[in-house]
């Protein structure tokens, strides 16, 4: 499978011209009946391969932690670390494999974590709590992003900004009034703008810089919905009324979602709209039957949506103001 993002760097390369990746996308646009750009691709397997090196490299690394916390945490986890980095000079520079880069990234970005988190508890006794928290976050963000610049792998932008969120929600959360939930929708916002802007920077999402935003988007929706949701109310203590707003705010992040093309909103949001619509049709007797017209609604409504999604951004996309339109991927 080949993404826009490969297209790309072959006719950087020279290996094709300019004009039969344009064909070549557009075939593609027929074939589907749906606009390249609509589509949202990302790669994460390739082959079968993918997930035999991955599960190689994990009892690798594995091992290599094992075998270091015998001797010393901090060690071990660095020599996880320095394991992955070495992993992704074969398989991510040369071989360009998704999952096995994402699943070495990870594990190199939890090893720098962990060993920092062990250094932090060392000298934990002479420093303050909230600045071992931050040195270990900056730290581990740096290494983060030492990690994006040799591999450029999508989600490391997204891991790197996770890790500075968690950094700021944990700080401002304990050393201020504010709320975990305010924290979480602040940096919600914040990770949302970030990621708009290098969506903005790829309009025809031809290029890397649209994978990176699509991870910055699943990021950056569970820090928005949950904290939204979570104030409007759960459990049995759920009103008629809010079990009304709650479906009205899912309508609210469908029309976002079409405006900007992306998904992420409504994925995370769909478990809360579920657990809103099953309280709301309670009147209809067992427990059973609730969920099954409720599952039986969302579907059908999720499902003629996919079906439909090019021509419903054509009607909103056609309502907004001009000036908004060169700020989302085009229609055409």
């Amino acid at each position: 499978m080949y993404t826009d993002a490969d297209l790309t760097a072959a006719v950087q390369a020279g290996a094709i011209s300019a004009e039969a990746a344009a064909a070549l996308r557009q075939y593609t646009e027929q074939q589907r009946q749906s606009p390249a750009v609509d589509e949202e691709n990302f790669r994460l397997l390739s082959s079968f391969n993918d997930v035999f090196v991955v599960i190689a490299s994990v009892l690798l690394l594995v091992a290599v932690g094992a075998l270091g916390s015998t001797l010393d945490p901090i060690g071990a986890g660095l020599a996880v670390a320095a394991a992955a980095w070495g992993l992704a000079e074969f398989f991510t520079r040369k071989r360009r494999m998704a999952l096995p880069s994402i699943v070495l990234l990870l594990a190199y970005v939890g090893g720098v974590g962990y060993s920092m988190l062990q250094v932090g508890e060392l000298i934990a006794s002479n420093l303050d709590k909230n600045l071992i928290v931050l040195a270990v976050t900056l730290i581990t963000a740096l290494a983060t992003w030492q990690h994006w610049r040799r591999f450029h792998v999508p989600i490391t932008v997204a891991i790197g900004v996770a890790v500075l969120a968690g950094c700021f929600t944990t700080l401002v959360a304990t050393t201020t009034s504010v709320g975990l939930l305010s924290c979480l929708l602040i940096a919600g916002f914040l990770v949302f703008a970030l990621a708009m802007r290098w969506d903005m920077s790829d309009p025809k999402r031809q290029t890397q810089r649209a994978d990176v935003a699509f991870w910055l988007h699943l990021l950056a929706a569970p820090l928005l919905v949950h904290p939204i949701f979570s104030t409007l109310g759960s459990g049995a203590n759920l009103s008629v009324v809010a079990g009304l707003l709650i479906v009205g705010l899912y309508v609210l992040l469908a029309a976002i979602s079409l405006l900007i093309d992306r998904r992420a909103l409504m994925v995370s949001a769909l478990v809360y709209v579920v657990y809103a619509l099953n309280m709301l049709l309670e009147q209809f007797g067992e427990m059973g039957i609730n969920f099954a017209l409720t599952a039986l609604l969302i579907s059908s409504l999720l499902l003629t949506l996919s079906a439909f999604w090019h021509p419903c951004r054509m009607r909103l996309l056609r309502c907004m103001p001009q000036g908004w339109l060169r700020y989302v991927p085009s229609i055409n």
